[in-house]
Parts: structure tokens; C-alpha cells; sequence
């Protein structure tokens, strides 16, 4: 019998893991992971940023656990000696549209309580030479890490502190009691008294094993990237966003300096016809059919069936994507967009057609689950761990 079970090795499970030990050090705590080992998802699958917060509604969740959460993970790496750069972010406007675009950006920062410059055309050119704009948002605080090593030493620290880790096994049944929760694996059955899931992409699926009808479905949707060549890792300074627009979900191609050196471009935003299709042609028909058969992401399709009909011909041609990009780095050729691994970002729909923008979480008695964790989860795992065992501990006490 273990007192807590944690399904999910990606930075969310991990992070609850090294925190829940902390709160209850006499306690036995098992963590299942399907994979062969941690972040080989959406933690391992991403652009490396730590945010800062610009874009988030201020007083949500996101806000709130971003903020803090860049704070947190720098500590964390610089405990744990895991590099990292605080190289800043730049977000760009390239016409007059996005100029005012960047104005309600600029607000919203200060109630975020970000630090942040408004740059002239002239400052841009200064700071970014190879970027060209009307203006821009300068934010200090961003940064670049590769999440992967954050999950990792967490993982470490849970297991030092006595915490078990069982990889490359699948969870395929969860059974809740009135006083325990019975979580069946490919290893066996497991059980404890209480039960978290960070499961991302299979978040739903999770609470459907638990005998509930979750209000809410998990949308795949791939995010695919190019690479700069060797010759262009110094073409920009720090990170360089696009003026988002606001009638879309997604932030739209950036350039990326990554912690390893290199430069990424991109993501766009496809839906994947498979929960982890990181390819173009993987598919599986189960996935597709239930997708097409749910209500809530039928809805989403068709209110932006024009987007995403350019976010997918972008996904086909180059040169789509190099436009997106020449806006503001117009040095760019076809030649300069190189091969680089896509991600996948589980998106919760909600059954009435919308996309769940915030942080979400569905309880049970002896259950929390993560159901909607997208960017910036990453960068606020620390937080939100630590959301997590605070609604453990307030199940336990109750």
C-alpha cells in the first residue's frame, strides 16, 4: 500500500513527486510513468522557454504560477547546476495594426507585474540588427533551459529523498474506493490512498478510467519547427516573438534561441490525427474518429477552419512558413529552414466548443488531476506542483 501515486514522468509528475516527498518525508510514494523514462513528451518536445507572463489574463492561473514559476526554475537550475540563459524576449510590430496590438500587450505586462522597455524602431535595430519592425517589447526575464534536465533532476531528488519511480509502465485501469484508489498497470496492480495524474496528452483518458464523464477533451495539435543552420545560431540575441493576434489561440512563428546553440523557427499549429504524432504521417484511426466525433472539438474546427487551413498549407509548403518568419527577419531564405523534431501540445476543449485557456484541474475525493496544462506549464512546474499538494494535503486534513 502506498499513501500517493503519481501517474506521469514529464515536468508536471515530477515536480508534484520532489514536492509531495518534501510535505509527507515518512510517506511511501510511487511514481508510474509509461514511457522508458522522463519527459520523452511535452516537457521533452518543446521550444526550452522560460516565460515570463506577457500574454496571460491577469489574476489566472497561468499568470499567477508563470510569475512565479520563472522565479522558482532558475533557482532550481542554479541549485542543481542545469544551465541555463536569461537572454530576455523581444516581442516585434511590424505594422501599424500590430503597434496597437502591442499597446494592450504592454498593459496587460504591467498588471502582470513584468519588467519590460518599449523599444523605437530605431532601439529594435540596435538591440536585434538582423530584425526589422516598427517597434517592439523588450522583456528581460525570459529565458532558455532544456526542460528535460529540470524533470530529470527532480526525478533525481524525489528518489534520494526515498521515492519510487516505475518506468515504461502503462497505466490501464484506475479503480477509486472509499478509502483507496487501485491504479492497474502492464507491472501490476498498485494501490494508495491517494492518486495525482500529470498525464498530459492523456489527461482525459485518465479521468474517464476513473468512472467519470470529464467535461472536457484533449485535442493533439502539432507544433512543427525548423532549424537555422550553424551559420545563423548568432542571427538574433535574444528570443524574437511576433505580435500575437488576439482572435487566434496560438503565439505564431518565432525564433527561438535554444540552450544548445542553435536557433528554432517556428511552431505553427496542425492538428495531429494521433495523440503522440509528432510525424506528418503518423496517424491512428481511433484517434481521428473520436476527434471527429466529439462535439466540442467539431466546433473548434469549423470557428477556425480558415487559420487552420493556413497553419496546415503552411505545414505543406516551405515557403508559407518562411513568409511568416521574412516579416520580421527578412535575411531568411528556403534554404536556411533545416529538418527539426516537432512537439505535440494537449489542448483541452471543452464539451460546449471552446478552448480551456487556463490551468485545469478535476478532483475527486482521493484524486487530483491535471487536465489542461499548456504553455507556460514548463516554466510553472514548480508552482503548480506545489497547487497540487496543497489540494492533497487539504483531502488528507479533510
Amino acid at each position: 500500500m502506498y499513501d500517493f501515486i503519481i501517474i506521469g514522468g514529464g515536468i508536471l509528475g515530477m515536480s508534484t513527486a520532489m514536492q509531495l516527498i518534501e510535505a509527507y518525508p515518512e510517506r511511501r510514494i510511487l511514481l508510474v510513468e509509461k514511457e522508458n523514462g522522463p519527459a520523452k513528451h511535452q516537457t521533452g518536445n518543446n521550444s526550452g522557454v522560460i516565460h515570463a507572463g506577457v500574454y496571460y489574463t491577469p489574476g489566472s492561473l497561468k499568470a499567477r504560477f508563470c510569475l512565479a514559476g520563472n522565479r522558482a526554475i532558475k533557482a532550481f537550475c542554479e541549485t542543481h547546476a542545469i544551465p541555463f540563459d536569461e537572454c530576455g524576449k523581444l516581442l516585434v510590430a511590424t505594422n501599424e495594426l500590430e503597434m496597437q496590438r502591442m499597446q494592450s500587450l504592454w498593459e496587460r505586462t504591467e498588471a502582470n507585474g513584468l519588467e519590460r522597455s518599449w523599444l523605437s524602431a530605431d532601439e529594435l535595430r540596435e538591440r536585434e540588427p538582423n530584425i526589422t519592425g516598427l517597434g517592439g517589447v523588450f522583456v528581460p526575464s525570459s529565458g532558455i533551459v532544456n526542460y528535460a534536465e529540470v524533470a530529470a533532476a527532480m526525478g533525481r531528488e524525489f528518489e534520494i529523498k526515498g521515492g519510487e519511480i516505475l518506468y515504461a509502465t502503462p497505466v490501464t485501469g484506475l479503480e477509486e474506493r472509499t478509502d483507496e484508489v487501485v491504479v492497474k498497470t502492464t507491472s501490476g496492480e498498485f494501490v494508495a490512498r491517494y492518486l495525482v495524474s500529470c498525464s498530459g496528452l492523456m489527461a482525459d483518458r485518465v479521468v474517464q478510467m476513473l468512472g467519470l464523464p470529464p467535461k472536457f477533451t484533449i485535442c493533439p495539435f502539432r507544433g512543427e519547427y525548423y532549424r537555422l543552420p550553424p551559420e545563423h545560431s548568432r542571427i538574433v540575441n535574444h528570443l524574437i516573438y511576433p505580435i500575437p493576434d488576439p482572435a487566434m489561440p496560438f503565439l505564431g512563428v518565432h525564433l527561438t534561441r535554444m540552450i544548445n546553440g542553435s536557433v528554432t523557427v517556428g511552431p505553427n499549429a496542425v492538428l495531429a490525427w494521433k495523440r503522440e504524432g509528432y510525424n506528418k504521417r503518423d496517424f491512428s484511426l481511433t484517434d481521428s474518429l473520436a476527434m471527429l466525433a466529439n462535439p466540442g472539438i467539431r466546433k473548434v474546427l469549423r470557428a477556425n477552419l480558415r487559420p487552420g487551413l493556413v497553419e496546415l498549407k503552411n505545414s505543406l509548403y516551405k515557403k508559407g512558413f518562411l513568409d511568416e518568419v521574412r516579416r520580421y527577419c527578412p535575411s531568411l531564405t528556403s534554404n536556411d529552414l533545416q529538418p527539426h523534431p516537432a512537439g505535440i501540445r494537449a489542448q483541452a476543449v471543452s464539451n460546449d466548443g471552446k478552448l480551456i485557456d487556463d490551468f485545469l484541474f478535476y478532483n475527486t475525493r482521493r484524486t487530483v488531476n491535471v487536465c489542461n496544462a499548456p504553455s507556460p506549464a514548463a516554466t510553472s512546474a514548480i508552482p503548480i506542483g506545489a497547487h497540487i499538494v496543497r489540494q492533497i494535503q487539504a483531502q488528507v486534513d479533510g
